[in-house]
């Protein structure tokens, strides 16, 4: 009869391994709170209210938009949206707007009026009806890495791989994720973002991305309501051809603080502090090995206490 750690270990290294993928997810890339809180604590119930509807709408669709505490335009009433990254599974988009919704309470004030947080596989944002809203093509935030591509030519693959994202985008989806001799790029508008108009909006994002990240190995440009990035990767994609994102994976991210008006102002690209997160697949595994290696010498010390089959 066959140990219980050997058939222990394939389940929970699937586990493990499964659990380090939906981290990568769900970090945090960038925040931004509003420096005023709600007057009136009806407002308080009516956010809670719409962190419930889109948890619930977020394992169904990979995109949701819509208003708490009715139309009536008065300073209680929410609107909120959320988006998942177009590749995402429904079960994957579900747990990245949970982790959202207790990103925003620990980073900002819970009873802010305006607040978004962008994590690598989804983001949502909130506002009182009526809070000024900044226009849909206006920089919130941009990563280029620090690592630089040497070499003649990259200037012209790299021009030619972001001008397929607006060609991608335009199919009606508003999403777009691709590979051109090497370079890995994908585009996304928000949900109700119309086809033209997102079109021009992530056309304005590669535009960015050329000028300031340059010969960056990889760059990130978040706009109010589209976002593109591209990664090099000089010794292959990986897992190219396999359906599975790969535009963050490896790279280096960043966290950024944006402040919001309490006057309802409007966002300001404010980068008061950066912090670099490289995900370390290596590490992880370490780890997890580590932590079976524990395991399984636990089951051969303590397996005579186990019954099995009476």
């Amino acid at each position: 009869m066959a140990s219980p750690e050997n058939h222990l270990l394939p389940i929970l290294l699937l586990l493990c391994f499964s659990s380090a993928a939906a981290l990568d997810l769900t970090n945090l890339i960038y925040k931004g709170c509003a420096n005023q809180n709600f007057q009136n604590p009806i407002a308080s119930e009516n956010l809670k209210s719409l962190y419930t509807t889109l948890v619930s709408q977020s394992s169904t669709t990979n995109f949701y938009k819509t208003n708490s505490g009715g139309n009536d335009q008065s300073t209680t009433s929410i609107t909120g949206l959320y988006q998942c990254r177009g590749d995402l599974s429904n079960t994957d988009c579900n747990t990245c707007v949970k982790k959202l919704l207790a990103t925003i309470q620990r980073v900002c004030n819970r009873d802010t009026i305006a607040a978004r947080a962008q994590l690598v596989g989804c983001y949502m944002r909130y506002e009182v009806v009526g809070f000024q809203q900044v226009p849909a093509m206006e920089m919130l935030y941009k990563q280029c890495s620090s690592r630089q591509v040497s070499g003649s030519g990259f200037d012209e693959r790299l021009e030619a791989a972001l001008s397929l994202i607006p060609k991608g985008v335009s199919n009606g989806k508003g999403y777009y994720a691709g590979v051109y001799q090497l370079v890995y790029v994908l585009g996304q508008c928000e949900g109700d973002l119309g086809g033209g108009e997102c079109v021009n909006c992530v056309k304005s994002a590669t535009e960015i991305g050329r000028s300031e990240c340059q010969t960056s190995i990889s760059g990130h440009i978040y706009l109010q309501q589209c976002y593109i990035s591209y990664t090099y990767y000089p010794d292959g994609v990986p897992g190219a051809g396999d359906g599975v994102g790969v535009g963050v994976g490896g790279v280096e991210t960043g966290v950024t603080e944006i402040e919001r008006n309490g006057d309802g102002g409007g966002d300001r690209n404010t980068t008061q502090k950066a912090v670099a997160i490289v995900f370390g697949g290596l590490a992880t595994v370490g780890l997890v090995v580590a932590f079976l290696l524990v395991l399984k010498s636990a089951f051969k010390k303590k397996k005579e206490h186990y019954s099995y089959g009476g």
